[in-house]
């Protein structure tokens, strides 16, 4: 699995020497691609987008369909002849962290990390609860908003997903790939989940995009967004600074360095929040080492510990499947990251380093397997890969296919403990 460098050619082929449109002739041609048949909105895409998008769509319809299902076989009263209601399978584990910040602030009637039963809601930034209650000022149910959010960002995200693909690879196919490869990932269910990967990825990607075309500020500010939604945003404001520092070429570009420094806004501003509430300019992180054993610890250390609860005997069967899918996910994340070194892809490689550092520093591997949605030179590579060796598709499907069914069912029948 090899990146080639970014191509020059994006979204648009040139029209041939010698050959200019014509408005007029334009306006009235028939509609070969049906597009008076698309909704509106769908109209200004490429086909490739829309193709994408297609593809999107069916595998919502699919992860709805599980659910459904799941909520039917696996009713949270095993007693109970009903099912529960509709958005009750997505309402699990850190939606409620969501729920609760977005209804009730961070420190509500004076609660906080000073008395022994507090839930560590600081360790969440505050871009999607924030965003969670704006839009329930429209969507009256809490998890119908939630999920309105993750999928409207969802379809921004894997259509930003396919263009990248496509600075990489001229092929028709590659942004498809790309896009299938990301939505039928094992941990894909997150997507649909009221969650923050695909908010972070609906900001982050199209963020990557404006970068690689040198559009700094527009990169900027949509970096400063995700800031504000996980702290993956800033090792995205990191990437985007080692791309910068490896393109700048003209003092007219050097002159957008200071757009780089925007991202640092969001973050510096909730320290200073969390700081007026808890004396603390790092309570996020002290939440994080107080609620899931985040205290630093030697990358050796952590993989010892994580070996001894896969391997150990010293957790239930279910607990020690997800340390072996920890440390399987940190194996292909450190190969990504070699790679990307090898293919002097220094930025992206630069983003894959400084979040394996962050997962990989804690007690114990946590959601390491989740936080793949968020690596795109993985479903870019796997893309590239699989139009040289056809066989990779058909290999990944047989595989993660199955594995995304589990992992869905798992979680939406409230068995996932990530």
């Amino acid at each position: 699995m090899t990146l080639p460098p970014p191509s020059r050619q994006h979204e648009h082929r040139p029209a041939r020497t010698g050959t200019v449109p014509n408005p007029s002739v334009t306006a009235t041609a028939p509609d070969k691609g049906g597009l008076g048949r698309l909704p509106r909105p769908l109209r200004w895409l490429a086909p490739a987008d829309r193709e994408v998008l297609w593809l999107y769509l069916l595998t919502r319809v699919g992860i709805w369909t599980v659910a459904y299902c799941t909520r039917w076989l696996f009713a949270d009263d095993g007693r109970s002849r009903y099912a529960g209601e509709f958005f009750s399978s997505w309402q699990r584990w850190d939606w409620w962290h969501y729920l609760h910040i977005a209804q009730e602030g961070y420190f509500p009637n004076g609660q906080g990390p000073w008395i022994s039963e507090w839930d560590n809601r600081e360790a969440f930034f505050p871009g999607f609860p924030f965003l969670l209650r704006a839009v329930h000022a429209v969507v009256p149910s809490w998890p119908a908003a939630g999920a309105l959010i993750s999928f409207v960002a969802g379809g921004v995200a894997v259509v930003a997903l396919a263009r990248i693909a496509r600075l990489y690879l001229p092929q028709d196919e590659a942004g498809p790939r790309a896009a299938l490869f990301f939505l039928l990932s094992p941990c894909a269910v997150f997507l649909a989940a009221g969650y923050t990967e695909a908010l972070f990825l609906a900001l982050a990607l199209p963020a990557w995009l404006a970068a690689q075309r040198l559009n700094w500020p527009l990169a900027a500010v949509l970096t400063a967004l995700a800031t504000t939604v996980r702290v993956s945003g800033l090792f995205l404001a990191a990437a985007l600074a080692v791309h910068f520092l490896v393109t700048a070429r003209t003092a007219a570009h050097w002159r957008r360095l200071p757009w780089l420094f925007l991202p640092a806004l969001a973050p510096l501003l909730y320290s200073w929040y969390l700081h007026a509430h808890t004396g603390d300019w790092m309570a996020w992180k002290h939440a994080e080492e107080r609620g899931w054993y985040r205290d630093f610890h030697a990358p050796w250390e952590a993989w010892a510990n994580t070996w001894h609860a896969a391997f150990g005997h010293s957790q239930a069967t279910g607990y020690a499947l997800m340390s072996q899918a920890e440390l399987l996910t940190m194996l292909v994340g450190v190969a990504l990251c070699g790679l990307l070194l090898w293919r002097r892809r220094w930025s992206e490689a630069a983003y894959i380093g400084l979040s394996l550092w962050a997962l990989g520093t804690s007690y114990w591997y946590t959601s390491i397997p989740r936080a793949t949605l968020l690596w795109w030179p993985l479903w870019v590579g796997l893309a590239v890969w699989s139009l040289r060796r056809p066989l990779v598709k058909t290999a990944y499907l047989a595989v993660a296919a199955p594995l995304m069914t589990v992992v869905a069912v798992t979680f939406l029948s409230g068995r996932w403990a990530g």
